[in-house]
Formats: structure tokens, sequence, C-alpha cells
């Protein structure tokens, strides 16, 4: 059985809300804490960018208590309810060091918890969130994690990897292969330092993804994650790593993300990777062919009939065992 309830917590002068998932009894139980990946992503890993509430972070939070793990999921300051009225307060001060500050306290928080073992608190990040996660390990915290696990990490910087998911879009449009050049034009632009200056014959949808990459709120943040990629913190890490890209991600890739950061990490015995070849990028089971993920809104991520990727669980929670020091009961 499950317990689930909210806790809060103060971060410069903003409150960030979170829930705290734990298994039956008084502990101290060894937890995970979850960060969610980019954009209006939530705590649950649902956005409002996407239909569906049938989130993974929720469905993790559920299973891991199964297990004997508790977790601690939250919403980033500029998601959720608050994140209109977040967003006039953050604006310019976005940054990786804003969303690490954001992680610290939410482990504080979890870590402070009479039920919490503090010395067995692992992350686990997804997309994004997986850079938030390796910051956390690779810097000195006065609550260390004990292991992390890095969820659909881009190994290639965030330049390339949108660059690879709207060259995927544009070819299933007429004439898009040919929108392409003007795209990374603008790409180039923006490297540089300068307005992406997009041009206007480009699709209201494509043009609306470069220009979120500008938007005030965003800066400086955006275009520190434009040039960042896993690779870059992945060989400082010193604590056990579970790596796993699934081979239905249709923005994170087996060999264009997986092969640089399995080449990162040669000779690291920290770090171990697993590729489940029915998991997409939030860590469904989706077995569909990529016709149909592309028709499907939101590509059916949160859709009520989704669940886990069950090779992509028994990893997981195999892994965490491991690390925990603790016998995890079979899925």
């Amino acid at each position: 059985m499950a317990n689930s309830g909210e806790v809060s917590w103060q971060l410069d002068g903003i409150t960030m809300e979170g829930t705290v998932v734990r298994p039956d009894g008084d502990g101290p139980f060894p937890a995970v804490v979850l960060v969610a990946g980019s954009g209006p992503t939530d705590r649950n890993w649902c956005s409002p960018l996407l239909p569906g509430s049938n989130g993974s972070a929720r469905l993790f939070a559920e299973a891991f208590a199964h297990a004997g793990i508790a977790s601690l999921r939250y919403d980033k300051r500029v998601t959720g309810p608050h994140a209109m009225e977040n967003v006039r307060k953050l604006t310019g001060k976005l940054s990786m060091k804003s969303h690490l500050d954001e992680l610290v306290a939410a482990v504080q928080t979890l870590s402070g918890l009479d039920y919490i073992d503090s010395f067995r608190i692992a992350g686990l990040g997804n997309s994004e969130g997986a850079l938030h996660v390796l910051h956390y390990a690779t810097s000195a915290q006065e609550i260390p994690f004990v292991g992390i696990v890095l969820a659909a990490p881009p190994g290639r910087p965030i330049q390339a990897v949108l660059l690879s998911q709207l060259t995927l879009q544009s070819a299933q449009v007429p004439g898009g292969a040919e929108l392409m050049p003007k795209v990374e034009e603008a790409a180039a632009r923006y490297a540089a330092g300068q307005p992406m200056n997009p041009d206007p014959g480009l699709p209201d949808s494509v043009k609306m993804v470069l220009a979120s990459f500008e938007a005030p709120m965003n800066l400086p943040f955006a275009r520190e994650l434009w040039v960042e990629s896993t690779c870059d913190s992945l060989g400082k890490v010193q604590i056990p790593t579970l790596v796993m890209i699934g081979g239905r991600d249709v923005q994170i890739d087996v060999h264009a993300d997986g092969d640089p950061l399995q080449g990162t990490a040669a000779g690291m015995t920290n770090v171990t990777f697993a590729f489940p070849p029915n998991a997409n990028h939030v860590f469904k089971e989706d077995t569909r062919s990529p016709a149909e993920v592309a028709a499907s809104p939101g590509n059916g991520y949160n859709a009520p009939d989704t669940h886990l990727d069950p090779e992509s669980l028994k990893t997981i929670l195999a892994w965490l065992g491991g690390v925990m020091n603790l016998t995890v009961p079979p899925v």
C-alpha cells in the first residue's frame, strides 16, 4: 500500500509544492526525487500543452512505494497551478543554477521528513530534468545522492536535439524538408548570440518553438540549455548512475544520443546503460508504428490507457534496490 501527502517549502520568496508518496509503516524509507522535463511539465510529468493527465511520475511514485521506496515529485516554480504568477517574479532570473536551487530545496525538504532515510536518497530526472539531477550529483551538496537515474537524457546539445525533432516533423508535411535550411539558419544565428529572426514563411508551430528560446522569461536559461548535453557532466559523476533511453523515444535517440553518452562513460564502472525497446520518452510502453505515434495528439504520452513500460520499471527498481541495499519485490 502507499500513502500520499502534499508538502510545500519556500525558495527565494516563492512557495514550491510537491507530493510525497511513501510505503505503509514507520520507515525510515529510502527515497527518490523525481525531476520533470522541459517546458511547463508539472510534477506528474503532465503538461497543459499535451492532452491527458496520466503522467508517468505519478505512476513511478506509486510503483516505488509498493517496492518500499518513498518519493517526492514537485512543480518547478514556473510550472503547475501557480506558474503564471511566478513567471513575473522570475523573468530573466531562470538559469541552470535556479533549477539546481529548486532541486536542492526539494531534497532538503524530503530529507527533513522523519520517515525518510537521508543517506538513501536517489535522483531520477526525465529529459531536461536529467541535466538538473546530474548537476546536483556533480556538485558539493549537504545531502548527497546515493545514485541517479538519467531517463532520456540528451547526449547531444539541445540545439541538435531540437533540429533533429523538427526535421522529423517537417518530413511529414508536404514541402517540409525544404524549410529546414531556414530553421537551421535561425538556429545558427541564435548559437552565435544573435536574434533568431526566423523566416516569416516558416509554419507558426515552428516559429513558436524557436521563439520560446528567446522569450524574456526563459533567459538566460534557454541559452545555457541550447548548448548543453549530458555528456558535458556525465564524465564527472562518481556515484552509481543508470542511463536509460527507450527504443520508442521520438525525442531522444538510442544511437544519436546514446552512442556519445556511452563514449563519454567508457571505462566508468559506476555508469550502467539500459535501452528498453518498447519504452517511449516518458517510459510508457508503446508498440505503435511511428506514423501512429505522430498522428496521436501529444504523441499520446498521457492518455488514460497508457502504462509504464514493464521492462523499464523492472530495470529501475532492480537498480535502485542495489544502490539502496534494499530487497525489491518482483514487479
